[in-house]
């Protein structure tokens, strides 16, 4: 699974990889982020309206059929080998895919990183939630593959990785032929170009922002 990553770089990396339309103030306020926990908000990149956008939505998909977001369940992953089946995942795998920027992802007191340090894309779902007064609430989750060769001795999933230059064949809304055609991108991804770094042990007070884990 994926249950915590980091945002550290700096927005002048990220900018050149978030085409799209930038929301109000995120050029003032983004802050980098070396520990992103479930719902907390994640910046994201999707396609609207034929429109590429970047935004912010909280990690923990609610469905938009859900009848009381404070009592239904909000997965923050979903399983690559189940998304055409689920209830919760069907729409979103369909006209609903998106990109979650970051720089590394920890399991079991590590943390997992491009050899490069370079900034990479978690696959993902987004969902808008709306409520009879017409309140909306835009959520996300991260997409989950069977491990590779690096990430198996630390967990039984790991989170899909899009590879740069496939942005848009994986934002465009599709069915039928696309969605397999997108299928090989949720595969294992190749180690080689990966490490796996050992988290410094915890002091005893922690800010938010640090990097080790509570476990």
């Amino acid at each position: 699974m994926c249950g915590r990553y980091s945002l550290t770089s700096r927005l002048d990396r990220l900018l050149p990889r978030l085409k799209g339309a930038l929301p109000e103030g995120l050029l003032e306020h983004y802050t980098p982020r070396a520990l992103i926990r479930p719902g907390e908000p994640v910046l994201l990149l999707r396609r609207e309206h034929g429109r590429n956008r970047v935004d912010l939505a909280l990690w923990g998909l609610l469905p938009a059929w859900a009848k009381d977001p404070a009592s239904h369940g909000r997965p923050i992953n979903a399983r690559a080998e189940t998304l055409a089946q689920k209830a919760s995942f069907r729409g979103p795998w369909r006209h609903h895919r998106c990109l979650i920027p970051a720089d590394g992802f920890f399991e079991k007191g590590h943390r997992i990183r491009r050899r490069d340090g370079a900034p990479f894309w978690l696959a993902g779902l987004w969902e808008r939630w709306i409520a009879a007064d017409g309140t909306e609430l835009e959520t996300c989750c991260v997409i989950t593959t069977a491990p590779n060769a690096l990430i198996a001795p630390l967990h039984d999933r790991m989170p899909a990785v899009i590879p740069e230059g496939l942005e848009q064949p994986w934002l465009a809304a599709g069915d039928g032929a696309e969605l397999r055609a997108l299928e090989p991108l949720l595969e294992p991804w190749e180690p080689a170009e990966w490490v796996v770094e050992p988290l410094p042990r915890a002091p005893a007070r922690l800010d938010q922002s640090q990097l080790e884990l509570p476990w």
